[in-house]
């Protein structure tokens, strides 16, 4: 198989989330649809102005390239993950499991995130930036679930800030790679007895960094 050859890397724009407004919503919205009308290589700026009924130099005041675009109009959808309060850590981490998979089951969702993952191989301002819009907020759902596995008792506190941004970056991997695999890559159902199991073996690795 021949191998993947990167393409100059796109001008660099702006980082960060772009100004909330029914334009960018719009614009936002647009973009979801168009990648599931017509994919990752045919979509262009200027399909998303027209459906999003802006000019496309509006687009280009807000994002610099396509990459940028795709990534926040897919980072919109993962802020709506939250936390679930059921009663347990181990209940609480299924809810999110089971959640975050009914999400990577969205068209837009797939598409996207799979289209921004292959073009970051090449292009390290586009891994950044999936990483700040995507990966850095949500790892707030590992430091909510701990923080309140603490306070029922179920986790010891952590005394060591460093030690705890470690165990946080790492729960998220897990979580994260176990679940991106399952339904994206191996194409299997994330149900409720594989959300359990899973988090029976989370746990068990929860405990050993505790202990």
């Amino acid at each position: 198989m021949p191998s993947r050859t990167c393409p100059e890397p796109p001008r660099r724009g702006r980082t960060g989330r772009p100004r909330s407004t029914e334009a960018d919503e719009a614009i936002l919205r647009a973009t979801r649809a168009s990648l599931v009308e017509l994919g990752w290589s045919k979509l262009t700026m200027a399909d998303v102005a027209a459906r999003a009924g802006v000019a496309k130099t509006t687009l280009y005041r807000r994002w610099a390239n396509k990459n940028e675009l795709v990534v926040d109009a897919v980072a919109v959808l993962f802020d709506a993950l939250e936390l679930p309060d059921r009663g347990s850590l181990a209940a609480d981490v299924e809810g999110v499991v089971l959640q975050f998979a009914e999400l990577l089951g969205h068209p837009e969702t797939k598409t996207a995130l799979m289209g921004v993952v292959a073009e970051s191989t090449c292009d390290d301002a586009l891994r950044a930036r999936i990483r700040s819009a995507i990966v850095e907020r949500q790892k707030r759902l590992v430091v909510d679930g701990r923080r309140r596995a603490q306070e029922r008792g179920e986790l010891p506190s952590e005394d060591d800030p460093l030690a705890a941004a470690r165990n946080t970056d790492l729960v998220f991997d897990v979580v994260a790679g176990a679940v991106v695999h399952r339904t994206l890559v191996s194409a299997e159902p994330v149900d409720e007895e594989w959300a359990r199991r899973f988090t029976l073996l989370l746990l068990s690795g929860l405990g050993a960094l505790s202990g």
